[in-house]
């Protein structure tokens, strides 16, 4: 009689052991799959889908201090692409300087009307020449703020006549603003200065 309550007795042990685990091993399964379903969530916020050509192409969201290196590169090319290709038309040329102006600060505005005061623009216009930059580097030290940049580019000047080729070089800093459709990356450039501007080759016709 007493054997067969001790039997009981373990075995009633042994299955409450069994439901202890049991209970444990579903409260660990549940605890998994809600935390996998949070990361799928997370993972899924972070995916930006760009329709181009007709086609739906997945993109990854990453935070910004990921890519400040990147759009301040941008940002700088931009602006150095619309201050100084110039072609022989006024519109042209106001068009880009002021879509230059919104993506840096009075000093770049001080540099346009000093080159107008210079009558640059008007003999750009009444030359016929044409002038382009391709940006070579940009250097960006994104330890400090406001973020320092030097900029190494190549201007070309085409007239009728020639090809002059000239190296150009600038500096300035950078401190965040508020993006918009006039400076997407969100940067205004300050103390903007060129350091040189100089012939490097002419080419005759």
């Amino acid at each position: 009689m007493f054997s067969q309550l001790k039997n009981i007795d373990t075995a009633f042990k042994h299955i409450r052991l069994f439901s202890y685990l049991l209970i444990a091993a579903c409260v660990g399964i549940s605890c998994f799959a809600v935390w996998k379903s949070y990361q799928s969530s997370d993972n899924y916020k972070n995916h930006i889908y760009i329709l181009a050509n007709g086609k739906a192409l997945d993109a990854f969201a990453a935070d910004r201090k990921d890519n400040i290196p990147v759009e301040i590169r941008d940002h700088v090319r931009m602006f150095h692409h619309y201050f100084f290709t110039l072609d022989p038309d006024d519109k042209q040329i106001q068009a880009g300087i002021t879509r230059a102006l919104y993506m840096a600060d009075e000093s770049a505005k001080k540099a346009y009307d000093d080159l107008k005061e210079a009558g640059y623009y008007n003999n750009l216009v009444s030359g016929n020449i044409s002038q382009t930059i391709s940006v070579d580097s940009v250097q960006v030290d994104v330890n400090q703020y406001p973020f320092f940049f030097k900029c190494y580019a190549t201007e070309k000047l085409v007239r009728s006549t020639s090809t002059v080729t000239r190296s150009l070089v600038t500096q300035g800093f950078l401190r965040n603003v508020s993006r918009s459709d006039n400076n997407p990356h969100g940067f205004l450039i300050e103390k903007w200065e060129t350091l040189e501007n100089k012939d490097l080759s002419t080419v005759n016709k």
